[in-house]
């Protein structure tokens, strides 16, 4: 009897030291998925000339990453929500990290670009349990600004540093600890997580109702990857060719394929297709879709203008990136001051506004021109703009989702962020690359350049357009018999996109 209460108040006192420990392991694990984003890219063409790729093979060894992690996310979020977010977790950590050490030993193509598609897998199955267990421990008030604003810090400058250490590993280190850089910061993960995260969360293991739909999470899979390989591989099929029609034909026969599924079966559904209908979710994914087109582009356009017009060296070109990194988390830090007050919705139609205000000022860059006058000032402001609508758009998809469905609302978004730079760079670059034309001089190429990004600037406005109507106001939705009772905090219905905090 007396030994009950000291228990419970010990209980009590050690919740925020372990919701901190959880908060840390999630922002680790963000910033390993965000560095692997960047790091290789800049390590291209010393990895060419060592394993012997030809131009076209170099692209898969970011394609194959891409088409894993994009493809597999709903699955990876699916197993989250059903097996348990630390089992997931850890898994994905092991194979993540496994793959990368197989990736620095590779001594051909083909082990590269399987090391990295197994890559991609661990990341599929790492980053929406993560973020779920981020929602589920912290499901709102200011707890929850703060950690969504660390997380935000976290996801973009992790890809600024992977830009800043690719540079720096390739030019003195080798290409090969673009890989091995990952194995130790997968270590200190496990170890996090073991500590932090809690023993398969009750929200996974109770609503094992039903079998899971494998048949759904085959053509969801299938059907995206698919699609992102279309795009991606516009560089050798223009989009008028049989190759690439026959290939979007199929991926779009695979997800309306998969949505008959999803609406007809009678087992677990991957995706329950009552999440797209909520405003919120619609709205944030589309939003988050196009932010990820620009992100995804505008960096690439920015490294190709320092390092091919400007000659800027690898190493250079990663340090230039730096204050991208620092305005990310400047905007981070004031989405978190004003999320106290300040509606969701006015956050990112700011942050939209500000980013795309950035993204035209790229318009302006000259192949005579220089870092302090064509780049410096609109990087600046892009990246306080992007940072202010990370938080924002992560907690508006998330919140009040319940608790069995937070892995796959996680996956959902991270999902619509990587397909949309997958496509927003293969349709940016295709634009860029014909304005370009068949004489690569430095003047034409910053005309290409300057397009993309104008272009981008454009894509920034359409997402601001779609915060400000679609996410007017919240809308009651058709929900499971258990969204109210098993969702942590508010539910979906609930939740005032209007007023109230993130």
């Amino acid at each position: 009897m007396t030994g009950t209460p000291t228990s419970s108040a010990e209980a009590e006192a050690g919740a925020p030291a372990r919701a901190g420990l959880v908060l840390t392991t999630v922002a680790l694990v963000q910033f390993l998925v965000s560095v692997d984003l960047s790091i290789v890219n800049i390590a291209l063409p010393r990895i060419g000339d060592h394993l012997g790729f030809s131009p076209v093979g170099l692209t898969w060894v970011i394609n194959a990453y891409a088409l894993t992690f994009g493809g597999l996310l709903l699955l990876g979020g699916k197993a989250a929500d059903r097996y348990g977010r630390r089992r997931v977790l850890l898994c994905g950590l092991g194979l993540f990290g496994l793959a990368s050490l197989a990736g620095g030993l590779a001594q051909s193509p083909a082990a590269l670009v399987a090391a990295r598609a197994v890559q991609g897998a661990g990341a599929a199955a790492l980053a929406p349990a993560a973020l779920s267990l981020l929602t589920s421990t912290f499901p709102a008030g200011r707890a929850r600004v703060r950690a969504f604003g660390v997380w935000s810090a976290v996801n973009a400058s992790g890809g600024a540093f992977g830009v800043v250490a690719g540079g720096l590993l390739t030019e003195y280190a080798g290409w090969r600890w673009v890989m091995f850089v990952n194995v130790p910061l997968v270590a200190a993960a496990l170890a996090l997580a073991g500590r932090s995260v809690a023993r398969d969360h009750v929200a996974a293991r109770s609503t094992r109702t039903g079998r899971p739909d494998v048949l759904g999470a085959c053509l969801a899979t299938a059907g995206t990857s698919l699609l992102v390989l279309a795009v991606v591989r516009t560089d050798q099929h223009p989009w008028s060719s049989a190759t690439t029609v026959s290939t979007l034909a199929a991926a779009v026969a695979l997800l309306a394929a998969f949505v008959v599924v999803e609406r007809t079966t009678s087992r677990e559904p991957v995706l329950r297709l009552g999440l797209l209908t909520h405003r919120s979710v619609a709205g944030a994914n589309a939003f988050n879709l196009l932010l990820g087109a620009v992100m995804g582009s505008g960096f690439y356009f920015v490294v190709l203008y320092l390092q091919r017009v400007l000659g800027t060296g690898p190493a250079l070109t990663g340090v230039m990136s730096l204050p991208f990194a620092v305005g990310v988390v400047v905007g981070s830090v004031l989405a978190v001051k004003l999320g106290y007050r300040v509606a969701p919705r006015t956050l990112l139609v700011s942050g939209g506004l500000l980013t795309a205000v950035g993204y035209s000022g790229y318009a302006l860059i000259s192949a005579d021109g220089s870092y302090a006058v064509d780049v410096l000032v609109p990087l600046v402001v892009s990246s306080i703009g992007y940072g202010l609508c990370l938080a924002p758009v992560v907690s508006v998809a998330t919140a009040g989702v319940a608790a069995r469905e937070t892995g796959t609302a996680s996956a959902l978004l991270n999902s619509s962020r990587q397909i949309g730079a997958s496509l927003g760079l293969a349709v940016l670059g295709t634009v860029a690359y014909q304005r370009t034309g068949p004489v690569a001089t430095p003047a034409a190429l910053t005309d290409g350049y300057a397009l993309g990004l104008t272009l981008d600037a454009a894509l920034l406005l359409a997402a601001v357009v779609i915060a400000v109507t679609v996410l007017r106001r919240p809308t009651a939705a058709p929900s499971t018999p258990t969204d109210r009772s098993q969702g942590p905090g508010q539910s979906i219905e609930d939740l005032d996109l209007e007023g109230s905090p993130l």
